[in-house]
This record gives C-alpha cells, structure tokens and sequence, in this order.
C-alpha cells in the first residue's frame, strides 16, 4: 500500500480485541501486503445517561483506575519479536514495512486511533551498505478524542536500523518501552495527553544532518501552528536498554533544556539515577530545531552497535524498567508544574 490515511480507530478493550484478531488473521494470509488505506471514519460509542430510576444516578464514580506496573518482561519479549522475528529494519524494506503492522496492531488493540504517514527517503549509504531511493513510515498512536490542538506530549522511537543490524538495542529498545507505556496510559490516561510516534527512516544514509532523521523531519514539517504551540514537550526513546548505573537524559538545545531538567526530576521522584547530557544524534533533534522542547533518554556505548551482533542480549531488564519509571512518572506530572 502507497497511501496514507487511518489504518485503525480505536475503540475500548472490548472491540479492539475483536478487531485485533481480526487483524492477526488477515496478517497470516496476505504475506507482506500493507495495512488499508487511512480512510476509515473514526468509531464512536455512547452509553445512556442515568435516570432517576437509575441506581447508578446518585452514587459516586467508581475509583480512577490504575495502570499494572511497568512490565520489562512484556518489553523484553517485544524486543525479541522485532529483532529476531522480523529483523534488521532498513526504512524502506519489507522487514521495516512488516514492524509497522507490528506496532500498529499493538496501538489499535490497545484502543488507539492509529495512522500510518509516509517519508519519502533519499538513495545513500546505510551504516556501509547502498540503499535505494523509496519510502519509509511514521505511524501514530492518538489516545480516544485526541485533538492535536490542544495541550499534549509526544513519546518517539524511531522503528527503523541500520541495514545489517537486528536492531535489538538500536531501537527495539526504545520501540518496545514505547509500546509499554503506551499501554500503561490506555490503562490510566495521563493529566495531559500523550501522542505516540514511531518513526521511520532516523538512520543517516549519509553523513551530514541532511541525511538522518527523516521521520521526525517530516513529522516536525507538517505540524500546524497550533500543534507546534501546544506540544508541551517531546522524548525521543533510543537505546534504551544497555546496562548502566544511571539513565542519560540528554538535550539537544536550548528549547529542551528545561524539559530535561522535568526528566530527572521526575528521575529522582521514581528513585533512578540519570545523568544530563547533550545529543543531537536522535529524533529529538527535528523538534529543538524547530524550537520545540524536546529530549532524548538512552545512548550508552555498546559493543553491537550499528552491527549484526546487536541481539537482545545487549538490553537488560533493569535499564528498560528504570526508563519505564521515569516516563511513568514524567507523563503523569502536570506540564505547568513539572513531575
């Protein structure tokens, strides 16, 4: 599919199961076909009001429900299906193409409304390997009603790796802590509303600026004044997972400098350690330079990196829950106050 418009609109547990199922199936026998087109109208549901006669008319609202703690295991195992199952994730590949389905299913089963946009990419070098000119993916994640407009956050990770890498710490890690979180807020929606990004493309075909972050690039481009406005602050999630005493939090300008010091706060509140850095090698980047707050956790050395040796064993338990912790955290703040 070339197209672009709404793969899935989400509705509540009950029928995204359903429709999930549905998916899976039409997954197991169209190979590599695409998702549909994004023309889809959005599903709505409504329940009657009480009455008077309602026994439920006078008494309170049940307890605000809380989300089940973050679930390394759950991002663990995500890890595994990117990386082994489907494997390196070049952008414009049919790998790449079969991890946004991946994704999009896990969004829409979890009552998201979900949309697929496409990043036209240069021909260029992949980490050493010659790629051709094509197209790659972003794929959105809104909550229920969601109305860019309106005062939100955005959580990335970029889905794509380099041409001869499974990608398991680069980015599997961060996709997949994405996905976890994205789960926690179906589960208890946040103070402010938070958008979900996987990006396509971030890895460079080339070596100037350029040549890297297509996704985000084209994602920043085609934001309206007021959605510019309104976004109280992008994280871009990459590498996530290497094991590490504390979690980076870096900025890559002066437009994320106070969100990052939002992220250790909310690091200390959750009982991580982090440490402050400056990176601009992420998808955080397209958004400081169009003056955005934006920032980036992850980025510790590792010995697979941008090379076939990058398995899951690289991304450890610990690291991923500590990032959880302080995402859950950062997310449930209030955006005028702060974690």
């Amino acid at each position: 599919m070339t197209g672009d418009g709404t793969y899935a609109r989400g509705m509540w547990r009950q029928v995204a199961t359903i429709a999930f199922g549905s998916m899976v199936i039409i997954g197991c026998t169209d190979g590599d076909a695409d998702p549909p087109d994004e023309s889809a109208d959005t599903a709505t549901s409504s329940s009657a009001a009480p009455t008077a006669e309602s026994p439920t008319a006078t008494t309170k609202d049940p307890p605000a429900k809380k989300a089940k703690p973050f679930d390394s295991g759950s991002v663990l195992a995500d890890v595994r299906q990117l990386a082994n199952r489907i494997g390196p994730r070049e952008a414009t590949s049919p790998a790449f193409r079969q991890a946004t389905r991946f994704v999009m299913e896990r969004f829409s089963s979890l009552g998201y409304e979900v949309r697929r946009t496409k990043v036209p990419v240069p021909a260029g070098d992949s980490w050493g390997v010659p790629v051709d000119a094509g197209v790659s993916f972003n794929v959105i994640a809104d909550p229920p009603d969601f109305q860019p407009g309106d005062r939100h956050r955005i959580i990335g990770a970029h889905l794509d790796s380099v041409a001869v890498s499974p990608g398991a710490e680069d980015n599997a890690s961060g996709t997949s802590v994405m996905l976890e979180l994205a789960r926690m807020a179906a589960e208890q929606t946040p103070a402010t509303p938070v958008r979900f990004v996987a990006f396509g493309a971030e890895e460079p075909r080339g070596e100037t600026d350029d040549l890297h972050h297509f996704g985000s690039t084209a994602y920043v481009r085609g934001m309206s004044r007021a959605e510019r406005t309104n976004l109280v602050g992008m994280v871009a999630l990459d590498r996530v997972g290497v094991a590490a005493p504390a979690v980076p939090i870096c900025n890559a300008g002066p437009n994320g400098s106070d969100l990052r010091r939002e992220l250790r706060r909310a690091a200390r509140s959750a009982g991580v350690p982090s440490t402050s850095c400056e990176d601009r090698a992420s998808d955080h980047w397209s958004f400081e330079k169009a003056g955005v707050p934006a920032a980036r956790l992850g980025s510790i050395s590792y010995a697979g990196y941008h090379s076939a040796r990058d398995l899951p064993h690289f991304v450890d338990a610990q690291q991923v829950r500590h990032v959880g912790r302080i995402m859950w955290r950062w997310m449930r703040g209030s955006p005028e106050s702060g974690p």
